[in-house]
């Protein structure tokens, strides 16, 4: 323990006090700022001006040639029950589209393949080159996406689109609707191009319309009542038949939103959807979809929600996952979210020298292990990490998470057969700048790919770690009748408060305790370079090991003459350990508080720990500031440093 030092100087109070008169004078006050605040922004709220590019790096920049060139053809087809919508007058269809001026229909397939491939105004410099280019760091990138037709189709939209969720006899005519369209229009491109297929690595098919998948909920169920009140111009051309038909996650939406077909891995996709990225996953890594049916009861909560593009993260964009209707996709999902580290792994983005990994077997006969970690939108920084894994080795079971049942808990995340946990950071920046918050992103992960078990089981293979497990409470959509919707414990969005943070109240947490799997994880610290990219001092320690390599010390700072003016005073932490804070102060009237209830400093590295010294009016004149340090490890092993303090 350290001999208390005497420091006497003007204090920064609650209400600052003049060192002279000792009056109040309250246009002196400095507040109490966490390090670290959450900010959690909706998606609904979000616009384009929330973009953020990367310093210095354009990845859309067609000049660039990734290491992996992916060559696509667009064919795109029309209908006669339905043009293109971007042939049409401004604003001038039934769902409020085109968002811009139109294209004559020939001007079509080479509008779109622009669109997809060639920054412009029209796409706010977004492609979908530009996405895998920045995902992977310039190894994979699609080089070629050569435009083919327009073409007719042999068959109206809703012959291919109502065969599909129980929709098939909902035809106007009484037939049964079995048709698959990707037969039909290679017939047509085959037809007019030759046999050309071989020349591409994938084909992305756009057809005149609507991805059901964008706008089932917005023009059904949102813009109805119900059913019955669906008006004739949004239901079935046969005046005899139902105006409604049911649709993949609830019985019904309006037929004129249920003709619409579903986008499929086959790069199927309407002029709505933005979801190009996703099924390229899909097509291009055989990577599947880890996300959960946030419809269907007994409710299952998603998997990684908005933080990876392979859950609904591919509905990140510009006013969140209900502005998918728009034509061309310039608003929700046209900017889905980063990979995580678990999926940049298995696309071969990120290799384990861009790790670091430790073991849970490792870590019970060592000391904790801490690591700085960059934001994952950009490459490490010099002396840190893409990422921290954990494996969870050792005897069976790996995964030792006790068995809940999905039925009764909808936070459960299934059957216990996790293989590590992996902590990243978010920053919203480049394509994460529509993710809805900045931090650490911690998850369990699986190695191969399965089902989670239980009812409404679903292909899970990340499962983010939730920081406000309770209900968002927040509304989904507000019926026509003025009838709030509220999210539901299975709705994606229910992870936009995922992410953990450093230091203490910043309304989220800084530490995870698994104690079923002997871990626990710490954030320690948050950094920005020059450049502002972002950067946490992350740590894990095994609950079973009491090694301390080097015990931590604390005594006052040498710098430290006076209280800032700030009413700050710094201690320094020496050593090579995680330890835990505790700041006291006597004397009446006066408060301590820490930014950060954590420290980590290793050997050659100290740690500065200002304590905010605050007295309200009326206060002794002098106190006494202790701060106290006790390893996470062993208990046994503490230090305190105390300092006077006078006004």
């Amino acid at each position: 323990m350290t001999r208390p030092e005497f420091i006497s100087a003007a204090l920064a109070l609650l209400f600052a006090v003049s060192v002279t008169s000792g009056q109040v004078n309250s246009n002196r006050q400095v507040p109490y700022v966490p390090i670290d605040p959450q900010k959690v922004q909706d998606q609904d709220a979000m616009t384009w001006d929330d973009y953020r590019p990367i310093p210095g790096k354009s990845w859309a920049d067609p000049s660039l040639k990734p290491e992996r060139e992916f060559r696509m053809a667009l064919v795109a087809v029309d209908f006669t029950d339905q043009p293109f919508v971007m042939t049409l007058p401004k604003g001038s269809d039934m769902f409020g589209n085109p968002q811009i001026d139109p294209v004559s229909r020939e001007a079509i397939p080479q509008f779109y393949s622009d669109f997809w491939l060639k920054p412009s105004a029209v796409n706010h410099g977004q492609t979908i080159n530009g996405y895998w280019m920045e995902q992977s760091r310039g190894r994979f990138g699609i080089t070629l996406l050569e435009a083919f037709g327009p073409y007719r189709m042999p068959r109206p939209l809703w012959a291919y689109g109502l065969n599909e969720h129980r929709q098939n006899q909902s035809t106007p005519d009484g037939s049964t609707a079995r048709y698959r369209m990707e037969r039909d229009i290679d017939s047509l491109w085959k037809a007019d191009a030759g046999d050309l297929k071989k020349n591409y690595d994938a084909i992305l098919r756009i057809y005149a319309g609507y991805d059901e998948t964008g706008v089932w909920q917005e023009f059904g169920e949102m813009k109805f009542n119900s059913r019955d009140e669906i008006p004739p111009e949004w239901g079935n051309p046969d005046p005899d038949m139902p105006r409604w038909v049911p649709t993949r996650y609830v019985e019904w939406t309006s037929w004129k939103a249920g003709q619409m077909m579903w986008g499929l891995s086959s790069i199927r996709q309407g002029e709505n959807s933005g979801t190009i990225t996703h099924e390229l996953g899909h097509f291009a890594f055989r990577i599947g979809d880890n996300n959960n049916n946030p419809y269907v009861q007994p409710y299952r909560r998603a998997g990684s929600g908005p933080w990876d593009m392979m859950d609904r993260g591919s509905f990140n964009g510009p006013g969140g996952p209900h502005m998918r209707w728009v034509v061309p996709p310039i608003a929700g999902a046209s900017m889905p979210a980063g990979l995580m580290v678990r999926n940049r792994l298995v696309n071969e983005f990120i290799t384990e020298d861009d790790l670091i990994t430790v073991s849970r077997d490792q870590l019970a006969s060592s000391a904790p292990v801490t690591a700085r970690i960059t934001a994952r939108a950009v490459e490490p920084l010099p002396g840190e990490y893409a990422g921290m894994i954990v494996r969870l080795d050792g005897a069976e079971p790996h995964d030792r998470t006790p068995v809940t049942d999905p039925a009764a808990d909808p936070l459960s995340p299934g059957t216990p057969r996790f293989d590590y946990y992996s902590l990243e950071v978010v920053q919203r920046i480049g394509y994460d700048s529509f993710c809805p918050d900045n931090g650490v992103l911690l998850a369990m992960n699986t190695d191969g790919e399965g089902r989670n078990g239980g009812p409404n089981q679903f292909n899970c293979f990340n499962w983010v770690i939730d920081a406000h497990p309770e209900d968002i409470n927040m509304v989904d959509y507000v019926k026509p009748n003025g009838e709030k919707v509220m999210r539901t414990v299975a709705d994606y969005r229910q992870l936009n408060d995922a992410l953990f943070h450093a230091g203490l109240n910043s309304g989220s947490e800084f530490e995870y305790v698994d104690s079923h799997n002997r871990l626990h994880f710490y954030v320690l610290d948050i950094h920005r370079n020059e450049q502002g990219i972002l950067s946490y001092t992350v740590g894990v320690r095994s609950l079973d090991s009491r090694v301390v390599r080097k015990a931590a010390t604390v005594s006052a700072a040498v710098a430290t003459k006076k209280i800032s003016d700030e009413g700050i005073v710094e201690f320094v932490v020496s050593g090579d350990d995680i330890c835990r804070l505790k700041a006291a102060i006597t004397g009446q009237g006066w408060e301590a508080r820490l930014y950060t209830e954590i420290a980590a400093p290793a050997e050659g590295n100290d740690v500065m720990v200002p304590v905010y010294v605050s007295a309200s009016e009326g206060c002794s004149r002098k106190a006494e500031l202790s701060l106290a340090v006790v390893s996470e490890s062993d208990v046994a092993r503490k230090s305190e440093a105390k300092v006077k303090v006078s006004l």
